[in-house]
């Protein structure tokens, strides 16, 4: 199915101005680095500078409302950047703390099922404790009311956070729950490309802290979740196309540093 060449139009044009936002915005670094802009010039290095500006924010710049650009069609609401219910009970707050120690000291595998269960069967007992929770990337709600939230990563995650992420998506799961107890909720870690290509995603890493099947996208898993089977080479093509058409633009941004 893919991408219709209607919203084919729209992603191209969406990511042409988010960059050319990025370039409005951007101010190059003011760090002298004689021996860098000798070898290699000043423009080239202005570009260098620009990448990694848009790689540290290249989640929210790009990913995001790429996202949200193929979700709003598939699904009753998509929003990015969204605070969750501020509210846990204190009794899900024992269970998620029991949950989070049993995976990490391997005494329980993860089981995302039976974890949302648990949670579930005590989320309105105790006392309420208010929290702030890190706000979810990706905000989806079906025709059928289930909540489905996303945190976009990077594509090599850092394995001394992989606790903190669980935690994450269990809180999320369990501040819904409070409000709804009867919501159906579902939570991922989502990773954009696989770096790996075309070697299968290397998710060892992952595998002992996340019930890989229902905890974790990677790629295809993500952009074809949001947009329907065949959007991630769709998505590829979008991309080189916004490139294309924004190429001249570029060359002629960086040409102004070759002289300075």
């Amino acid at each position: 199915m893919g991408i219709t060449n209607v919203k084919k139009v729209a992603i191209k044009d969406l990511l042409k101005r988010c960059i050319l936002s990025k370039f409005q915005k951007y101010k190059p670094e003011t760090i002298s680095m004689p021996f860098h802009y000798k070898l290699l010039g000043k423009d080239r290095m202005a570009l260098f500078s620009f990448i990694h500006s848009l790689n540290t924010t290249f989640g929210t710049s790009i990913y995001e409302p790429v996202a949200i650009e193929l979700a709003k069609d598939r699904f009753k609401i998509a929003k990015s950047q969204v605070s969750p219910n501020n509210r846990i009970s204190s009794e899900a707050h024992s269970v998620i703390q029991s949950i989070v120690d049993g995976i990490a000291t391997t005494s329980r595998e993860p089981n995302k099922i039976k974890e949302l269960e648990e949670i579930r069967n005590v989320c309105t007992t105790g006392k309420f404790d208010a929290v702030k929770l890190t706000k979810v990337d990706i905000w989806l709600e079906s025709h059928d009311k289930q909540l489905y939230l996303m945190d976009i990563k990077t594509v090599k995650p850092n394995f001394g956070d992989f606790k903190s992420f669980k935690r994450m998506l269990l809180e999320w799961s369990a501040a819904e729950m409070a409000k709804n107890p009867k919501i159906v909720v579902n939570t991922f870690i989502a990773i954009p490309y696989n770096p790996y290509e075309p070697k299968p995603y290397d998710r060892w890493t992952m595998k002992g802290m996340f019930d890989l099947s229902n905890e974790i996208l990677v790629a295809n898993e993500m952009w074809d979740f949001l947009g329907g089977p065949g959007t991630y080479d769709d998505l590829l093509d979008c991309f080189e196309l916004a490139g294309i058409e924004l190429r001249p633009q570029i060359d002629e941004y960086f040409t102004k540093f070759r002289n300075n």
